[in-house]
């Protein structure tokens, strides 16, 4: 999960501009970026299983296999040093959405004063179940002070009868667009990446189902401000 898909949504997200539309161009840049991603070590990552696991059908009793990984990247190019990029996935988890947020820089003067202490403006992804685009910003609270509020207003939502990924992904592999798929030389670097820490080279620490992994996560792998805890649409 890490190596192919987390590291498709943080090639996407972080590639620059390709030079046309082409398939090629595009694969270009995510090959670019992935290259630029610093190899993973034991430090860069929390690995979890949930209580229970070896009682599913099929696992075996001493199985080391993880079910959630918390993970820090950093990519080593002039736009993305020195910001780092903290990816967690796992199942049993309290919500099952995949889900990008951007937290933004705070301002030394802000404009507004601030309720809310260190609240980042931020852009909110939401991928799956159902997709979205929203922006997180402060609001002036009505009134003659200057004060705001942070409040996040939803800009683009695309409809729930879209295409399924799968389904889009077939058609363009007979249409010969290679867009959406990964090249060779992107998946050697990812593999390159995560290889240090595979094969047991990290603990495993036990978490409760339907909650957000193993405590050790907030003592090794914590963003600035904590993680975010993606909320489920009441409309997916």
């Amino acid at each position: 999960m890490v190596q192919n898909h987390m590291m498709q949504v943080i090639s996407c997200l972080s590639m620059e501009c390709p030079a046309s539309k082409s398939h090629e161009a595009i694969c270009d840049e995510r090959a670019r970026v992935i290259k630029s991603i610093r190899t993973l070590t034991p430090g860069d990552v929390v690995r979890g299983q949930f209580e229970g696991y070896h009682q599913q059908p099929g696992v075996a009793q001493d199985s080391t296999t993880e079910t959630f990984a918390a993970l820090k990247f950093q990519i080593d190019n002039d736009r993305w040093k020195g910001v780092p990029f903290f990816v967690r996935v796992g199942k049993c988890l309290p919500v099952t959405i995949t889900e990008v947020l951007i937290r933004l820089k705070h301002r030394a003067h802000p404009v507004l004063d601030e309720t809310q202490f260190r609240k980042n403006g931020y852009f909110r992804f939401r991928l799956s179940p159902r997709e979205e685009i929203a922006l997180g910003l402060k609001i002036k609270v009505p009134g003659e002070n200057m004060v705001g509020d942070m409040s996040e207003l939803i800009i683009h939502e695309m409809p729930t009868d879209a295409m399924p990924p799968y389904e889009r992904l077939l058609g363009d592999a007979m249409n010969g667009d290679a867009t959406l798929f990964s090249r060779e030389d992107s998946v050697e670097n990812a593999w390159r990446i995560v290889d240090p820490i595979l094969d047991d080279a990290t603990p495993i620490y036990r978490y409760a189902k339907n909650s957000w992994g193993p405590a050790e996560v907030h003592k090794k792998i914590e963003p600035p401000h904590g993680w975010h805890n993606p909320v489920p649409d009441d409309n997916a």
